[in-house]
């Protein structure tokens, strides 16, 4: 079961996340309050929504990452880098919350290292020997790309490893560790943020046409999926499927 809310504007999809965040905070007994992050524009979106929360206990929170370019943290290209130029003095999040790859390490090593990190913080279903982290945030790129899942990329295929290595990604930095997806759809609850005309056509393309694209390959097993647009992304979606799918 997905569901796609199409909302007036970015305004309002930030609020809907701020709530869809908070219920997933309220609703998590683990010790940990586990979650994957993407970078680009979701950046700006929770600059704008973590701050408000309401009765958060921030020490449980652990922060991971959907996917990460292997630079530098100092690099304009790190993701963790971004992040926390953002949030640093913005929320009571320290930096240790945030859990990274070793930029030191390249290739399968960093993306072995990283896979070991999971596994020491997030919890593990036994059953299906898969970390289960309780929400998964999401953007899509114009091509159809989430995480460093590319169209057309050998790792759209993986189903052993958590971790995948890119070392020929088609926007560089070409070096980087992703998720795959068999952990993203492990998730409790995995949430998509797009806003911008420039999505509208790849997401008819999903929802429509069933055209296959790595985002639409995002189907949690038993969790949930939110799919939240603004009016110019969702403005060739069909009134039919919204709100439900």
């Amino acid at each position: 079961m997905k569901t796609i809310k199409v909302l007036p504007n970015t305004d309002d999809v930030n609020a809907e996340l701020r709530l869809l965040i908070q219920q997933s905070y309220d609703n998590c007994t683990d010790k940990l309050f586990t979650i994957g992050l993407s970078g680009g524009s979701l950046i700006n979106s929770l600059i704008k929504t973590l701050p408000t929360l309401s009765c958060v206990d921030w020490t449980r929170w652990r922060l991971f990452f959907c996917d990460e370019r292997i630079v530098p943290f100092d690099d304009p290209e790190s993701t963790f880098g971004c992040y926390w130029r953002a949030f640093e003095n913005v929320t009571p999040l320290k930096k240790d919350q945030f859990i990274v790859i070793n930029p030191d390490l390249d290739g399968e090593l960093a993306a072995r290292d990283y896979t070991e990190k999971i596994r020491s913080t997030v919890k593990i279903d036994e059953d299906l020997a898969l970390p289960r982290f309780n929400l998964i945030l999401l953007g899509m790129g114009p091509d159809g790309h989430t995480a460093s899942l590319f169209p057309g990329h050998k790792l759209l295929e993986q189903q052993i490893s958590w971790v995948g290595y890119i070392g020929d990604s088609p926007k560089p930095p070409p070096k980087r560790v992703t998720l795959t997806y068999p952990v993203i759809n492990n998730s409790d609850s995995i949430i998509f943020v797009c806003t911008g005309l420039s999505k509208a056509e790849i997401l008819k393309k999903i929802f429509v046409d069933g055209d296959d694209y790595p985002a639409g390959r995002v189907q949690p097993d038993r969790g949930e999926l939110i799919w939240l647009l603004d009016k110019a992304a969702g403005s060739l979606l069909p009134k039919e499927i919204i709100g439900g799918v």
